[in-house]
């Protein structure tokens, strides 16, 4: 991957994770918590986001790697802060804010696919390309942050699932980016994101009349 390609990317992967967070920022003060956006965040602005780990070095340097290294594009955010104490319906609602993020990035790969038919349309190959590979981005993002482990969305999830107290949770949690980096070296974790990520994403472009 060349320089232009690679920093395009690292754009797309940014301004993606950037709705994701707002995403969870704005579910969180509709269901009647508005710490996030007391603190800023309830924004589309990507310094209010941005992680110095999981937004700048690790996806800077996966999308630059040799090809031959394996390398598997990951990155996120800084976490939008929650009080859970604030929700009208607590379960419910941390249920719905945690679902904001990767509904977002959901949202986004379909808009992204109408755009590229609308590119398509006007002979804009180009375009349809550049679209075509953000909404497989965006597809990457929602189905990467439903995996169980914290502090990723599939993690809260579980919790709410099996019933965890938050004391446990973030006992765990304190491993949690190790544990994440770890299990994105198994193949057959790659396989299944894969085939989500590309199995949705040819479903959206046979609906758009792109396949």
């Amino acid at each position: 991957m060349n320089i232009a390609d690679g920093l395009i990317q690292y754009l797309m992967l940014v301004s993606l994770l950037t709705f994701h967070e707002f995403g969870h920022a704005w579910m969180a003060w509709k269901c009647g918590d508005d710490t996030a956006r007391l603190q800023g965040r309830l924004t589309l602005n990507p310094l209010a986001h941005i992680d110095p780990i999981g937004t700048v070095l690790l996806p800077l340097a996966m999308i630059f790697l040799p090809a031959g290294m394996g390398r598997f594009l990951v990155g996120w955010a800084r976490p939008v802060p929650v009080n859970p104490t604030q929700f009208n319906h607590p379960e419910r609602d941390e249920a719905f804010v945690t679902l904001a993020g990767p509904g977002m990035n959901l949202i986004l790969a379909i808009l992204l696919v109408a755009v590229a038919k609308a590119a398509a349309v006007f002979q804009a190959p180009g375009v349809v390309d550049y679209c075509l590979q953000a909404a497989e981005l965006s597809l990457v993002l929602c189905f990467f942050n439903l995996i169980p482990i914290p502090p990723l969305d599939g993690s809260h999830l579980l919790r709410l699932a099996i019933g965890m107290t938050w004391e446990t949770y973030m006992t765990f949690a304190r491993f949690g980016f190790i544990l994440v980096i770890i299990i994105l070296q198994v193949p057959l974790v790659r396989v299944l994101l894969a085939g989500a990520v590309g199995g949705t994403l040819s479903i959206l472009a046979g609906v758009f009349g792109l396949s």
